[in-house]
């Protein structure tokens, strides 16, 4: 025989998965995030996504800027021959002139990009395509790019000095930041020009290496216009570090490029012991500290607040061989929802 209210509890705990399957499947209508924010709202971009409905949908929806990810970058650029590519990273700007987006370009000066090219060369004619490549790819995108990342990632990566590379080589340690930024100028001059780079808020000697470098830099004339920190965070960084900081960069009166936003909830190498939750809130603390911090300046140094990427299903950190497929960086996810990172933004924006 059937206990009547075992059969009724079971029907109602049903009905309640259901209503749980449903709630979670009906699509999460949210303000555009650039009608939320006093100031640029940005994503990265490559052109294969363009062709992607549900990626255009919410790029052109929620975001005011555009970066190419790697399609403006030497890479992809510079040929072997030292001839340029330029279809993708026309195309780039052709689809942020066509969408009402504002282009920020990256990057002109990479250590990690040590190409070819410039390997086979050395002494004054090193020197003379050093100057002629930053020349043509600046001058390429002049009024069409308002920012540019010139120096990227100079600092090592423990934050004990700079990095050794192919350029410093070549023309110094400060020599080769100093004059890309004077190439860029000249090729560019109203165009805001960045240092850029990464780490700075989850390791304050990186940080505090990388505020010394600009500092130097801008004593030896070079024209920097504005401080680039990608913000790749470290959630298990401990409160208050990211916005310390943000208060740090702001006294050199620059427009500040929070230029590469995301925040993974894995923990490489170890055992995790956290649970999804605890993950969770780490990552919507750290993320609501960083955006406070960038409100809390002036607008005058508000460039630019970008998420590296759309969904968490774009996210470099998803194309890694030892991702699990369940890892969530950015502000929507796969089904284009929008994720507790995204809320924990849109709180930070709202007045208190």
């Amino acid at each position: 025989m059937i206990d009547r209210r075992a059969f009724l509890a079971s029907t109602l705990a049903l009905a309640g998965c259901e209503r749980d399957a449903n709630a979670q499947a009906t699509p999460r209508t949210v303000p555009p995030l650039k009608s939320l924010a006093p100031f640029p709202v940005g994503t990265c971009a490559m052109t294969g996504q363009f062709d992607d409905p549900q990626w255009l949908a919410l790029a052109t929806r929620h975001f005011s800027q555009l970066t190419p990810e790697w399609e403006m970058k030497m890479e992809y650029i510079l040929q072997d021959d030292g001839r340029r590519r330029w279809d993708a990273p026309d195309r780039i700007a052709v689809f942020a002139r066509d969408h009402g987006l504002r282009m920020h370009a990256t990057t002109l000066i990479w250590y990690a990009q040590d190409h070819p090219w410039f390997k086979a060369l050395s002494g004054d004619r090193f020197a003379r395509e050093y100057d002629r490549y930053i020349t043509d790819v600046a001058a390429r995108y002049r009024g069409q790019a308002v920012g540019w990342d010139v120096v990227n990632e100079p600092v090592a990566e423990d934050g004990d000095g700079l990095r050794d590379c192919l350029y410093s080589q070549a023309l110094g340690q400060d020599g080769y930041m100093i004059r890309a930024f004077e190439q860029a100028s000249a090729a560019d001059p109203d165009a805001v020009l960045f240092l850029n780079d990464y780490n700075l808020e989850n390791n304050p000697v990186k940080g505090a290496t990388f505020l010394r470098l600009l500092e130097r830099l801008l004593k030896a004339g070079a024209p920097i216009g504005g401080i680039g920190t990608q913000s790749h965070l470290d959630i298990e960084i401990p409160a208050g570090q990211t916005a310390a900081f943000i208060r740090e960069a702001a006294r050199f009166d620059l427009p500040i490029h929070v230029s590469e936003l995301d925040a993974s909830l894995r923990r490489d190498g170890a055992f995790d012991p956290r649970s999804p939750r605890q993950r969770r809130d780490q990552q919507t603390a750290r993320v609501a500290e960083l955006t406070q911090a960038f409100m809390d300046l002036p607008a005058a140094q508000r460039y630019a607040f970008t998420v590296w990427g759309v969904r968490d299903t774009d996210s470099w950190l998803r194309r890694d061989a030892r991702d699990d497929g369940k890892d969530s960086p950015l502000l929507f996810d796969a089904s284009s929802q929008p994720t507790p990172m995204f809320d924990a933004v849109v709180g930070a924006l709202k007045p208190a």
